[in-house]
């Protein structure tokens, strides 16, 4: 077809995208070929495409198109996790907005009304990946919480819960009143707040005297436990064993030695609430408090509550935190316990001022509360020993390498991982609870049951009947109630107290555990839950472990880790060979982007104005293995020109007869111009292969866009111009067109896992193929096509060329001016040369004859090339004298400016005061102003 004047990048990708898709050219069948396998890091359910998830998933496409193309069989796993805080979230919002309430329906309805929502709403991001190229195996498409995936979760806990590796435990978790759940350190926005820090002297229980203690939370005094004091501070010595009774309520609470207290600071005492502070509950669990005696003054709401028979006072029942230290606040200092902070003026305040780092649920809003509460955990610790030794002995491979220092640092010091979350919509945790039998295991029309609960974890529920009779007996029939609430309700017809009565010694009362399992908790067995483990294991053994795990290095522990620990714990073996960690996408003066600061970009904006091309080029071509990228718009408009330039080169190529090649082999080629351009084109493909595989992917983009403008448009297409003249040579127009119609499909196939869309419009526009660009072959880098005598004829040539263009624009020659070249010096070969590329050198550098004679008397031009010297008169041509001048001034101007900048870069109260992007941009300024002064100088010593 003949190729439109005009490229419209948004014609073709819908017309490419929706082909490769129907046509199955994502996953072609190629069972004996080489796997190649990558899982897409699971985007939320709810969420759309941001500038992340677009460098993402652009560097994953690469390497699956590049595989693809290398005849492997290429595997991109692709699914969406369910994200069960953000999806409950988006439900409840829809139920809120008609006017009801997620309460008012079963915990079986939301569910269903939530599977709904994702049928029909839920596949927002997977569409606009399709907009970004990504070239995903659709067709198998996963969810975790499909039925499969279920499966595998459900085995994964039942199984580390056997190992004695996942247990229930009270410790403190990061708790969302505003959700009523606990969340992950992930989920917790950190803000700076301002606030106060208030000093109390705590009255000493034998004899007289104070400790003072500070705080910047004084209503959990309440809840206090202890006071700690350091062991080796001499002050506090004689107190330690000691008690204080602490105000408001005259609990007596004991002081103790901690290495957590600090002399330094303020008074070198500390109050201890364990169950509202982590570092207290260290301390607390240190000075022998058990989890179970921890007090805990709020309920899920963050409201002050009675959890221990006189802990609170009346009034302060079913208040906020903030009202409650109000009053706190009030009644110490009517108590005469505040001690006022005395400012820089001698006045006095209840409190210091401070700026508190105060965390804040991502999505609630609400200040997260440290709550002591009873959860499930996994052993981490225990998990994490095979994650370490895997990245140690090179058996996992870490792009960039900095980042092991950070896997070893975390795993090292990693504690239990709190696995569930207190919502509807998720994986419902396979777990039982039914009385305890007595220590003597004796019947229930004996004694009866303990009030305390057994825990039964199951795999389904012939596996939960066969361990109910295992522990409580074959002439047993059991109950099964809804919920904790049923239970424990004293009123109920079913109510397990009566079981525990006896009134119903034949019938156990079982309810099913609430909670479900945190996402990243399913997310962590995606490399092989996601191949059909355990139900298929020929795929998990041909696909498992994947070659690469492309990923932020911001979920380093909460995905990447995870999925290590249980991967080598299921599987016996690491989950991906490499694990690739890029940087983040920042705004161009390397600010953080976030929608609060209006400076977010929109993929799909970009995609609409440039195209889906220009955008991967330009993630890729800044991918510079770790190193956050500064986005600056330019950038992708630059690339969206490169990607006409290519259009403009294949209309050229087509209107010169230049067509697709019948031969993955490069043609025969005599001319020194052809065998120097197969030879750079063989030169490309190794120099690619081995970016690629060194995951480099700004070098791997450099090389092909290099080659492709430089090299291929702005060289080897000006140079063959004159052979398809009509008075040219019809041999050598034919084995020209023959040489060019190979090269540009090699581009195209080099640059298709970077620009998929106009490769794929451009390989079918230059002729008939027997298959898609997609699924071709990728060019083998053979080193005999390389022939050292033309390609060092040709780069001479460039060279010469390239010299010659920047002295005249140096010196402002009249473009239109044409030259006599004099040469001196030559060798015979660089006399050869000159005769052999006359008519190049006389058209693209504007050169009138070639004499080796002596040039003219007066100014002109001079050139160092190797051994030979070239001299252009420039007598009429140009005024010597004011060239002279004029680059004076710029060097003058220029030397200036490189003078002010170094001013500012040695001095030290600005490279430490100022923003890390403004010094960037002066040192990068700095070595601009150099590069220009060496130019600029050089200018006028070519003047002869």
């Amino acid at each position: 077809m003949t190729i439109d004047k005009t490229f419209d990048p948004a014609a073709i990708e819908a017309r490419w995208y929706p082909h490769w898709e129907t046509q199955g050219r994502f996953r072609p069948e190629r069972p004996e070929a080489e796997p190649y396998t990558i899982v897409i890091p699971p985007p939320n359910v709810t969420g759309s495409l941001h500038i992340g998830h677009a460098l993402d998933n652009s560097l994953q496409d690469i390497l699956i198109r590049h595989a693809r193309l290398q005849g492997k069989d290429a595997l991109w796993v692709v699914g969406t996790d369910h994200a069960g805080i953000a999806t409950q979230m988006v439900v409840e919002r829809q139920l809120n907005a008609a006017g009801s309430k997620r309460t008012d329906f079963t915990r079986d309805q939301f569910v269903e009304k939530v599977w709904a929502w994702k049928e029909e709403s839920g596949g927002t991001i997977t569409r606009q990946l399709r907009r970004l190229g990504a070239s995903c195996d659709w067709a198998n498409e996963r969810f975790t919480m499909d039925e499969g995936f279920s499966r595998a979760v459900i085995k994964v806990f039942v199984d580390l819960h056997a190992k004695g590796l996942l247990y229930r435990d009270k410790r403190l978790v990061n708790w969302d009143p505003g959700l009523k759940t606990a969340i992950s350190d992930l989920e917790v926005e950190t803000k700076e707040i301002r606030g106060n820090f208030w000093h109390f002297a705590y009255p000493l229980a034998e004899g007289r005297g104070t400790i003072t203690v500070a705080t910047t939370r004084p209503e959990t005094m309440l809840a206090d436990m202890a006071v700690a004091v350091h062991p080796d501070d001499e002050r506090y010595a004689a107190l330690v064993g000691k008690h204080v009774r602490l105000p408001i309520t005259g609990r007596l609470i004991p002081i103790v030695a901690d290495d957590h207290a600090d002399p330094a600071l303020g008074s070198g005492a500390v109050k201890i609430t364990p169950g509202h502070d982590f570092n207290d509950f260290e301390v607390g669990k240190r000075a022998g408090f058990k989890a179970g005696e921890m007090l805990n003054m709020l309920d899920a709401g963050a409201r002050v509550v009675q959890t221990a028979d006189g802990l609170i006072p009346d009034e302060y029942l079913g208040l906020t935190t903030a009202e409650a230290r109000a009053l706190v606040v009030a009644r110490l200092k009517a108590d005469g316990v505040l001690i006022p902070h005395i400012d820089k003026d001698g006045e006095a305040h209840d409190a210091e001022p401070r700026t508190i780092q105060t965390p804040y649920g991502d999505r609630s809003g609400v200040v997260i509360e440290p709550w002591l509460t009873d959860q499930w955990y996994v052993d981490a610790k225990t998990l994490a020993g095979p994650a370490i030794d895997a990245v140690r002995n090179g058996d996992i491979r870490v792009v960039p390498e900095t980042w092991k220092k950070t896997w070893f640092q975390w795993l090292e010091n990693i504690q239990p991982w709190c696995v569930s979350r207190q919502l509807w919509w998720g994986h419902q945790i396979p777990a039982w609870y039914g009385p305890k039998k007595a220590p003597d295991g004796a019947s229930i029309n004996d004694i009866g049951w303990t009030t305390e609960e057994h825990a039964f974890v199951a795999y389904d529920e012939p596996d939960l009947h066969r361990q109910l009779v295992a522990y409580y007996g074959d002439e047993k029939s059991f109950i099964f109630l809804d919920n904790e609430e049923d239970y424990l309700e004293r009123d109920s017809a079913v109510a397990s107290n009566q079981y525990l009565q006896g009134q119903h010694e034949n019938q156990i009362a079982i309810y099913r555990e609430s909670d479900v399992l945190d996402t990243w908790f399913s997310s962590a067995l995606w490399p092989f839950a996601t191949l059909g483990w355990p139900d298929d294991p020929a795929m998990v053994a041909r696909h498992y472990p994947n070659d690469v795990l492309v990923s932020g290095f911001d979920i380093l522990f909460f995905w990447d880790a995870r999925m290590a620990m249980q991967g080598l714990e299921f599987m016996g073996e690491r989950p991906w060979k490499t694990l690739y960690l890029h940087g983040l996408v920042r705004a161009p003066d390397g600010s953080k982007m976030s929608k609060s600061k209006g400076n977010t970009v929109d993929p799909l904006g970009l995609i609409d104005k440039y195209g889906a091309d220009a955008l991967r080029f330009t993630l890729a071509a800044m991918e510079s293995q770790g190193r956050d990228i500064k986005l600056d718009e330019k950038r992708v408009e630059g690339y969206r020109n490169f990607a006409t330039k290519l259009w403009n080169a294949a209309r050229f190529a087509q209107s010169n007869g230049i067509a697709a090649s019948i031969t993955i082999e490069p043609p025969v080629a005599t001319l020194p111009v052809n065998r120097w351009i197969v030879a750079e084109t063989v030169r490309t493909v190794q120099a690619l292969d081995l970016a690629l595989a060194d995951l480099r992917f700004d070098e791997s983009a450099n090389t092909i866009y290099q080659f492709a403008w430089a090299t291929f448009c702005d060289w080897y297409l000006e140079l063959i111009k004159p052979l398809f003249a009509e008075d040219a040579d019809d041999a050598a127009a034919a084995e020209t067109r023959s040489v060019a119609g190979w090269v540009l499909d090699q581009i195209l196939v080099m640059l298709h896992p970077f620009m998929p869309f106009i490769t794929e419009e451009l390989w079918h526009a230059l002729g008939e193929r027997e298959y898609d660009l997609i699924v071709a072959k990728w060019p083998m880098a053979d080193a005999r096509a390389i022939d050292p005598a033309a390609q060092g004829e040709i780069d001479w040539l460039v060279r010469l060329i390239g010299a010659v263009r920047a002295a005249r624009n140096e010196l402002n020659v009249p473009p239109g001016a044409k030259l006599p070249l004099f040469v001196r010096d030559a060798s015979a070969e660089t006399l050869a040369r000159l005769d052999r590329q006359a008519a190049p050198l006389a058209r693209l550098a504007r050169i009138e004859g070639i004499s080796t004679g002596p040039a003219p008397a007066g100014g002109a031009l001079q050139l160092v090339l190797d051994e030979a010297t070239y001299v252009l008169p420039l007598e009429g041509v140009v005024d010597l004298a004011a060239e002279r001048s004029r680059l004076a001034k710029t060097i003058a101007v220029t030397t200036k400016e490189l003078a002010a900048t170094t001013k500012k870069l040695d001095n030290p109260s600005f490279v430490e005061r100022a923003k890390p992007e403004v010094v960037e941009e002066n040192r990068e300024r700095l070595v601009s102003f150099a590069a220009e002064i060496e130019r600029l100088e050089a200018a006028p010593a070519r003047l002869g």
